[in-house]
């Protein structure tokens, strides 16, 4: 490598991006996307619109009605409605579930018969659906476990339950450490992807082409002056996490930065891929936009777990490098196994791979002709 020739490519990319202002592009987006979605991505459902049909007047019908109004997932707007009315409710947009308590009910209950409640539940989106439905359920074991402590039951089973790793179930423990994945692809491929179309589009790529400039010494040097920028980044991005979202820190912080390091570099090479490719700057955004973002979005472990995917979707999720690093980052922020961790050995030798992988790709595409 001629170090020489690397200083010069170097001191020409930093006085372009200087220039063209890029460099406020450089840290204002990544801590625009982590506090935009880090504050808007919500899994959590509360205040769910909610309606208590009570057709049997009773002391346990009432007394299940009120965990119901005085429980934060639940916001009880509507009762002395009919089920048609709450249809029409739900129909409407305006209601969210409501629940049925037949006549009788806690007759049957005191006599040892089977006593039913019905649960109707606005499953427009799967994931919300499901997630009420969890939580009605939850309600009404809760409200069994107080009645059945007055009826003498022997052998009695019960559940004690632990959350791990997340103990306070908070939505931004579970969202922002995957957004820095998601960050750490999507900004620096978009920057490099600028980096050789732009020198095309001006013609500044026949004064490359004339010298006997090596193709790798050519790479190194577009790739250091992004690469040394992101890495700021990456602490940055730490610094928001832990102490404006106040995600905790288990971890090895030394894993995490090398980590994050090798992710950017790999980050860079499939925009500096996309950019050696590519004619024009717009068609190399938007083609680094579509390779990056939607996998990100994806394969992130942000939206549904990896081990969730079947099929083809988990072999696609297994090609891209977002989900080998927010494997290590959700370990060092909420786990902390660092390198006793096989598997985030693994990861960490995949990643490194898929770097060496993608920079002789590169260097295998660059032509140094038309």
């Amino acid at each position: 490598m001629n170090l020489g020739v690397v200083k010069a490519y170097f001191i020409k990319e930093l006085s372009e991006l200087i220039r063209s202002r890029l460099i406020i592009f450089v840290y204002l987006m990544p801590s625009m996307v982590m506090l935009l979605f880090g504050y808007g991505i919500r899994m959590e459902v509360t205040h769910t619109r909610t309606a208590v049909i009570n057709y049997d007047k009773s002391k346990l019908s009432y007394d299940l009605t009120s965990k119901f109004e005085h429980s934060k997932y639940f916001n009880v707007k509507y009762s002395n409605i009919d089920e048609n009315k709450a249809l029409k409710l739900m129909k409407q947009g305006k209601l969210d579930a409501f629940i049925i308590i037949p006549e009788s009910f806690e007759k049957r209950l005191f006599k040892g018969q089977n006593a039913e409640i019905g649960v109707f539940i606005d499953a427009s989106f799967p994931l919300r659906g499901s997630t009420i439905e969890s939580y009605i359920q939850g309600v009404l074991l809760n409200a069994s476990k107080e009645y059945m402590k007055n009826i003498p039951v022997k052998k009695l089973v019960t559940v004690n339950h632990r959350t791990l790793f997340n103990q306070s179930m908070r939505d931004e423990n579970a969202i922002v450490p995957g957004l820095i994945g998601i960050i750490l692809l999507v900004a620096p491929a978009i920057l490099s992807a600028l980096l050789i179309v732009r020198e095309k589009e001006y013609g500044t790529i026949f004064n490359f082409y004339s010298s006997p400039v090596s193709k790798i010494d050519f790479l190194i040097a577009k790739l250091s002056i992004p690469f040394i920028f992101h890495s700021f980044n990456i602490f940055i991005l730490f610094i928001l996490a832990t102490y404006i979202f106040n995600v905790p820190f288990r971890g090895n912080f030394f894993i995490y930065w090398i980590t994050s390091e090798i992710y950017i570099f790999i980050s860079l090479s499939i925009g500096l891929l996309v950019s050696i490719i590519t004619r024009t700057q717009v068609v190399a955004i938007i083609a680094t936009v579509v390779i990056t973002v939607i996998p990100g979005f994806l394969y992130s472990g942000i939206l549904m777990p990896i081990s969730s995917l079947h099929g083809e979707a988990y072999i696609e999720a297994h090609l891209f490098p977002v989900m080998y690093y927010n494997h290590i980052v959700y370990d060092c922020f909420l786990i902390g196994q660092g390198l006793s961790s096989d598997k985030n050995i693994t990861y960490f030798l995949i990643l490194i791979f898929y770097g060496f992988l993608l920079l002789a790709l590169g260097s295998k595409l660059m032509k140094k002709e038309l």
